[in-house]
């Protein structure tokens, strides 16, 4: 690492972010990742994500080579089915129910859900360990000069850090790929997502359930149990103005109207944590490298929040980067490294951000007839053995 201060420069402290540092650390690279806000650690803490993520099973072993998963793997709720009901009739009823099994294609779970508030909690306390990693908080990147041969990183405490590779895991207004110039198309739906813990006195039994009727699906994903009931981490899809209408409605109303939404499938459900909302996109970078910078995460690419697609088209990027570091430590950050990378991922994302694009539309139907031609396709999709056994291995990233 001669004349340099650090291999690595990773630009964001998400999940993401969190876990690039816990990989390039634990692979023997010099690390510092950082970012303008300390990350909330307590799910009742002003500005906690109360999101979840479920980690397919691609995911799940970076984060075990990464020495993440033994922190995780406690706190996990496994996702062994997932349910995809229609609701698209003129009630909010039950039409349609179509289970994906992960019992058809592996011994393992689809996957591990966690929320994100504890995930970051879990992530920070395992950097704290790693002498190879330094994470500062209340620090952002003010600046970006490249090189061929290194990046220079300014940062908002007046420093300017050189490094071999910066990563960009900053999000989907990433600083650092506007620095490096990179441009991005964004598909705006006209959607927004609450996001927010339940409560029901049903067990969900590992299951994660996605609700289709109109403006976007409705996704209940297991958590541990709350306070000794059953609870589920619910993003809840719709139209814009109807997402802020719901948001404004008290506590009781906004319980009867999710329970309505769920179809009752759990029981009456009772919310457990605050609420958050955020617009729903699509969005993918031009390319997902420019001189000594690596696009990762949201910086690269932004998908709807369905399929479990997001955070694990991220690890993806993680994946194949590492494996790229590791195949030859001395070309860290240059050109031919970041051109393959970008070779490997870009086509993947530009196909997976389509597919879900695809998705998303046909869940905000209004028009009956094609609600009705929605649940006939998930029939149809279902009754096809190898179809469904294909939908499910690239679900999970097995096949490209």
């Amino acid at each position: 690492m001669r004349g340099f201060d650090h291999d690595i420069v990773i630009s964001g402290g998400g999940v993401a972010g969190l876990t690039a540092a816990a990989a390039f650390g634990a692979a023997g690279f010099s690390v510092l990742c950082v970012d303008p806000a300390a990350p909330v650690t307590e799910r009742e803490a002003e500005g906690a994500d109360l999101r979840s993520t479920a980690f397919l099973q691609p995911a799940q072993a970076l984060l075990e080579q990464a020495g993440l998963w033994a922190r995780l793997e406690g706190h996990a709720s496994e996702l062994r089915v997932m349910r995809i009901v229609d609701a698209g009739g003129p009630e909010p009823e039950v039409r349609v129910t179509r289970d994906f099994n992960s019992a058809d294609i592996s011994d393992l779970p689809f996957g591990w859900n966690l929320p994100n508030w504890l995930l970051r909690r879990e992530m920070v306390a395992h950097l704290q360990e790693l002498d190879s990693v330094e994470f500062w908080t209340g620090t952002a990147t003010r600046s970006l000069f490249t090189r061929e041969g290194e990046a220079r990183v300014g940062l908002s405490d007046g420093t300017t850090v050189r490094a071999r590779l910066v990563i960009a895991a900053d999000g989907r207004n990433s600083p650092i790929r506007e620095a490096a110039g990179v441009g991005v198309h964004t598909i705006r739906y006209g959607q927004k997502a609450l996001a927010f813990a339940v409560t029901h006195p049903l067990p969900h039994q590992n299951v994660s359930t996605e609700i289709h009727r109109s403006g976007g699906p409705f996704t209940l994903v297991p958590l541990p149990d709350h306070e000794g009931l059953p609870s589920s981490a619910i993003v809840w899809m719709e139209d814009g103005p109807e997402a802020v209408r719901l948001a404004g409605l008290g506590i009781p109303d906004f319980e009867a109207a999710m329970t309505e939404r769920s179809c009752g499938l759990f029981g009456p459900l009772k919310l457990a944590s605050r609420m958050t909302i955020w617009p729903i996109i699509s969005q993918v970078a031009d390319r997902m490298w420019a001189e000594r910078v690596a696009l990762v995460a949201e910086a690269a690419h932004v998908v709807p929040p369905i399929g479990a697609q997001g955070l694990n088209m991220s690890l993806g990027d993680m994946r194949v980067l590492l494996a790229l570091a590791l195949e030859s430590p001395d070309t860290l950050g240059d050109a031919k490294m970041l051109e393959a990378y970008h070779r490997r991922r870009h086509r993947e994302v530009a196909l997976r951000l389509a597919g879900i694009d695809a998705l998303n539309r046909a869940s905000m139907m209004h028009f009956q007839p094609l609600r009705d031609c929605r649940a006939l396709g998930v029939d149809t999709i279902y009754a096809l053995a190898p179809v469904r056994r294909l939908l499910m291995q690239m679900g999970l990233g097995a096949r490209g």
